[in-house]
């Protein structure tokens, strides 16, 4: 496995609720609005300390556009196939290929919460890592970040230690994490 197995990982992805689709420029508008609608939630996201204009939107997708065109990493915007709802966006990234393995991400629109959606949709990108051949999936949450941590383990991750002052949270300040992980075996083990 090497940067160009993410060329193998499709343009869309399909759960029973969701489409998944990686970013374009025409996201801009919903997603401005997701991450304006959800700043009370975003205390430990780096980009989510300030609101988004249209030009901050516009340039956030194109940035994440690149990305993947980068074969960096995979980013997933999450819409609902009933209606279009924007959902959050999801990525794959930090591969370390040699080892067969990847971090996720995921950051859901606060008025889409507490129907399952964003579990369905990290349900899906974990599948995907798994399908495109890597052996392990990780999440590094700060430890201050329980919401997180329990996202992760509903996801079949196990916390496997906390990495201490291993990272700056977005108010520049050194903070703990809480490292999780799901393996291949994992999964069948299950």
């Amino acid at each position: 496995m090497n940067a160009a197995s993410l060329e193998a990982a499709p343009t869309t992805l399909l759960t029973a609720r969701l489409r998944l689709e990686l970013p374009r420029i025409d996201h801009a508008a919903v997603v401005m609005e997701g991450v304006n609608a959800s700043l009370h939630a975003l205390r430990f996201v780096g980009w989510g300390q300030a609101a988004f204009d249209a030009g901050r939107a516009q340039r956030f997708c194109e940035r994440d556009a690149a990305r993947v065109a980068a074969e960096e990493c995979l980013i997933y915007f999450a819409f609902e196939q009933v209606g279009g709802a924007f959902v959050g966006n999801l990525d794959l990234h930090s591969f370390d290929f040699d080892v067969a393995r990847c971090q996720i991400g995921y950051v859901g629109e606060s008025r889409r919460a507490g129907r399952g959606l964003m579990h369905e949709a990290a349900t899906a990108m974990v599948q995907l890592a798994f399908a495109l051949g890597l052996e392990r999936v990780e999440a590094y949450c700060d430890v201050r970040n329980a919401r997180s941590i329990r996202f992760a383990e509903r996801l079949g991750m196990r916390r496997e230690g906390v990495a201490c002052s291993s990272s700056r949270d977005p108010q520049g300040e050194l903070c703990d994490e809480q490292v999780l992980a799901r393996r291949r075996e994992d999964v069948h083990s299950r």
